[in-house]
């Protein structure tokens, strides 16, 4: 105990963003992989993650595992869905055509954990080349967008600011948008589409077997809701964006709820099959997420969380859906803010702009700077190599990171 209380789980331990990149690229990898019924893919993500996982960091005596299982939430569902195999008619639902579906998953090493979640028009393979119109592509033109001044905005005042030291302190100066602010400017990109945000969208600061930290930025708020702290150097964040083409406002259904999560209460349960199931779930998932069909016997996990939920010792994830049943949209990109910018460690795969078509475009010019900005430092290195066109030195740390963190 003593030794794991010494290790550096900060950013300023080069092996811990190393370790948040190697669970990144498993996400990336898996999310490219899979297609399917909802519960087949919601099968295969995971068998994928394990996999991948297992390949990685053999030998060390460090936990690596699931983040987050593979969930799929079709066209009006906003949180992350994944179907058991007992419950027939939800283990047989199929994606329905062109509806925006949200693929969510991801990976941790030492429980630094990573996770994507990116929405794809459910389509045939001869269809994805063509052009998507309509409010399809207003759907999804409006989520980008949002996305990327969002994560823009994550970024601290005067991080990337160049020119004299005079106007980099007067930049630095400056106070961090408020999450009042923050709402107000993600509201003009997507009403540009005749979209809305959906309420209640949370970015989570990320910590070491945590991925709802002391930290959260909450968009569109209701019952009171807020945010809590600001983005700096040395953070890891989950930074999520919803859009949908209703109101935003929000439900609950009745769907079962298969995705849960262990607390940090602490209570002596009654039932053996209670104490056995939470005994499962702790040595394979942790504090991470996990689907009941994760468990080895899922009929007997259904009993089993029962006593759990009840006593607060694990929490379930209700399944919420637009109120008005419209298609939603969702992002969901693990990100680090470094001295050189913000580094994507996992995200969704860039949209092919010039694949989504509609009349609609965003006007506001504070909203259009910002989108100009850069996310990262460039250090120019490259240029430099090609006008020296000499054998390369060794690159250092810094170097290295500086590019890693370029705008993408």
């Amino acid at each position: 105990m003593a030794e794991e209380a010494t290790v550096d789980y900060t950013l300023n331990n080069p092996d811990t963003l190393t370790k948040y990149k190697t669970a990144a690229q498993i996400s990336h990898k898996v999310l490219e992989a899979v297609s399917g019924k909802i519960l087949s893919i919601c099968q295969k993500g995971d068998k994928l993650l394990e996999e991948e996982v297992a390949k990685v960091y053999k030998g060390k005596k460090i936990t690596k595992g699931i983040s987050h299982p593979t969930t799929v939430s079709p066209s009006a569902f906003i949180t992350p869905y994944t179907p058991l195999s007992l419950d027939s008619e939800e283990a047989s639902a199929s994606l329905k055509a062109n509806e925006a579906v949200k693929i969510q998953l991801g990976a941790q090493i030492d429980g630094l954990g990573t996770i994507v979640c990116d929405t794809v028009l459910a389509q045939p393979e001869k269809d994805k080349s063509t052009e998507t119109s309509g409010r399809e592509a207003d759907l999804l033109l409006a989520t980008y967008y949002a996305n990327e001044l969002l994560l823009r905005l994550m970024i601290p005042p005067g991080l990337l600011a160049s020119g004299s030291e005079e106007e980099k302190k007067k930049a630095s100066a400056e106070k961090p948008p408020s999450q009042a602010k923050i709402t107000q400017l993600l509201e003009r990109v997507v009403k540009s589409y005749d979209c809305n945000l959906v309420e209640g969208t949370t970015s989570w600061l990320f910590e070491r077997n945590e991925i709802e930290g002391k930290k959260k930025i909450v968009l569109a708020p209701s019952d009171g809701s807020k945010g809590e702290g600001i983005p700096e150097v040395g953070d890891i964040w989950g930074v999520e964006m919803g859009v949908s083409l209703g109101t935003g406002k929000i439900k609950t259904l009745d769907h079962r709820p298969t995705l849960h999560r262990r607390t940090k209460i602490t209570y002596q349960l009654k039932r053996p099959s209670s104490r056995q199931t939470l005994s499962e779930i702790v040595k394979k998932f942790g504090t991470f997420p996990f689907s009941l069909r994760q468990l080895d016997d899922e009929r007997a996990a259904k009993v089993g969380v029962v006593e759990c939920v009840r006593s607060n010792v694990l929490r379930q994830y209700e399944v919420v859906a637009d109120k008005d049943m419209a298609p939603v949209a969702r992002l969901l990109t693990t990100v680090a803010i470094t001295k050189n910018g913000l580094t994507r460690l996992s995200a969704p795969p860039a949209l092919e702009l010039s694949k989504y078509k509609t009349e609609k475009k965003i006007t506001d010019e504070e909203v259009l700077k910002i989108l100009e900005q850069p996310t990262g430092r460039s250090t120019g290195a490259k240029n430099k190599n090609k006008k020296k066109k000499k054998k390369p030195a060794k690159k250092t740390t810094d170097e290295e990171d500086d590019e890693s963190s370029s705008d993408e």
